[in-house]
C-alpha cells in the first residue's frame, strides 16, 4: 500500500518527534526569576545566606545573586526595583530614608542597643508602621533586617581616640548619602563618601584616615591590613533590609508567601547567629595581627551624637515618642 504524507503532516509528525526528545525543563514553564543586588562579596556571611534562601524558594523560584555592586552600585538598588529592573535588594535603611524622612530615625546613632532590639523592632506595631510606609510610598515588601555586626571605626593614624573632640579633621570614609554623612559628623568625624570597593585604596593611599564598618566587613575587606587601629564605638547596629518588589509579593499566593517569609527569616536567623559568632572572635584576631583596639568614652559619643540628631532638620521628621517606643522594645 502507497502511503502519501502531505507537507502539513510531515511538520507536524516532524514538531512532534522534537518535542518528543526536548528535556523536560525546556517544555515546563520556566520558574520566575528573582534577580538580587547586594553590595556585600562574595566571601561575607550574608551571601551564604543569600545562597540558603535561594535554596530554600528553589521549588517555586530562581533567585538570582548579584554580590559586589556588580549589577547594581550601593544606593541604586531601590530605585532599580521601584523601576522594575531588580526584584529583590539588601536595602540599607538609609537609602530608604532618602525618599522617607521619617525613617532618618532608624539611622540614628545609638537607636538600637543590639541584632535582637533590631529584630523586635521590625516585628513590632511600630516597625509595622514602617515597613507599612516603605510599601505603600516605595513599592517594596520587607521580609526583615539583615544583621551585620555593630559598626566601628577604624583608623590609619594613630591618634588615639577617647571623646568625639578626638575625631576633629579624622576624614572619615562614609557611604554616599545624606543619612550616612550626617552619622558621620555625628560622632565627630569629618565624613567623605566614597563607594565600598575603593574604601582599601582610600586608606591604602592616604585619601581618607578612616571607615566605620562592623569587625566582619574588615575581615572580608582586609581593611585590617591598612589600618592601626579600632575605636570600639559602637555607634550604629549594622542592618540591612531583605526586600522584594511590593508587585512580585502580592502576586503570590497566601501559602507562597507564607513559605517565602518563614525562608527569608530562617536564613537572616543563622546570618544573624554567624555575624554575632564572628564579632567576638575578631578583636582577638586583630590584636594578633597587630592592631590597636581600645573602647573609648561611650557616654560621651552617645551624648554627642544625640544632640546633633535632635538638633538637627532630620528629627523634625521623626514620628512623635518614636524614640521612646523604640527604647521600651
Amino acid at each position: 500500500m502507497k502511503y502519501e504524507l502531505s507537507r502539513r503532516g510531515f511538520l507536524g509528525a516532524t514538531m512532534a518527534t522534537v518535542a518528543a526528545t526536548l528535556p523536560l525543563p525546556a517544555l515546563a514553564q520556566d520558574k520566575p526569576v528573582l534577580k538580587f543586588s547586594a553590595v556585600f562579596s562574595e566571601q561575607d556571611i550574608r551571601a551564604q545566606m543569600t545562597k540558603m534562601f535561594a535554596e530554600a524558594i528553589s521549588g517555586s523560584y530562581k533567585l538570582e545573586p548579584f554580590y559586589g555592586g556588580t549589577l547594581f552600585k550601593q544606593g541604586t538598588e531601590l530605585v532599580a526595583i521601584q523601576r522594575g529592573n531588580l526584584q529583590m535588594g539588601n536595602i540599607a535603611p538609609q537609602d530608604i530614608s532618602n525618599q522617607i524622612p521619617e525613617w532618618s530615625v532608624l539611622t540614628s546613632a545609638y537607636l538600637f542597643r543590639d541584632a535582637q532590639h533590631v529584630t523586635k523592632f521590625f516585628q513590632s506595631e511600630t516597625g509595622a508602621e514602617f515597613k507599612k510606609m516603605a510599601d505603600e510610598k516605595l513599592g517594596i515588601h520587607i521580609l526583615g533586617p539583615t544583621y551585620f555586626g555593630a559598626r566601628q571605626v577604624g583608623l590609619k593614624p594613630n591618634k588615639k581616640i577617647a571623646t568625639p573632640a578626638d575625631m576633629a579633621g579624622i576624614k572619615l570614609r562614609m557611604p554616599g548619602g545624606d543619612a550616612w554623612q550626617f552619622l558621620g559628623s555625628a560622632i565627630g568625624a569629618n565624613p567623605m563618601p566614597m563607594a565600598y570597593a575603593e574604601v582599601y585604596t582610600g586608606l591604602q593611599t592616604g585619601a581618607i584616615d578612616g571607615q566605620d564598618n562592623p569587625l566582619p566587613n574588615v575581615k572580608n575587606m582586609k581593611f585590617y591590613e591598612v589600618m592601626s587601629q579600632i575605636v570600639l564605638t559602637s555607634h550604629l547596629i549594622g542592618y540591612d533590609l531583605l526586600c522584594i518588589s511590593s508587585k512580585v509579593w502580592k502576586e503570590m499566593s497566601a501559602d507562597q508567601q507564607k513559605a517565602f517569609q518563614e525562608a527569608a527569616e530562617k536564613a537572616m536567623k543563622w546570618s544573624e547567629d554567624q555575624h554575632l559568632a564572628q564579632e567576638k572572635t575578631l578583636v582577638d584576631e586583630f590584636r594578633k595581627a597587630g592592631l590597636a583596639i581600645y573602647e573609648p568614652d561611650i557616654a560621651a559619643f552617645r551624648t554627642f551624637a544625640q544632640e546633633k540628631y535632635l538638633a538637627s532638620e532630620l528629627a523634625k521628621s521623626w514620628p512623635k515618642g518614636i524614640l521612646e517606643k523604640v527604647a521600651a522594645l
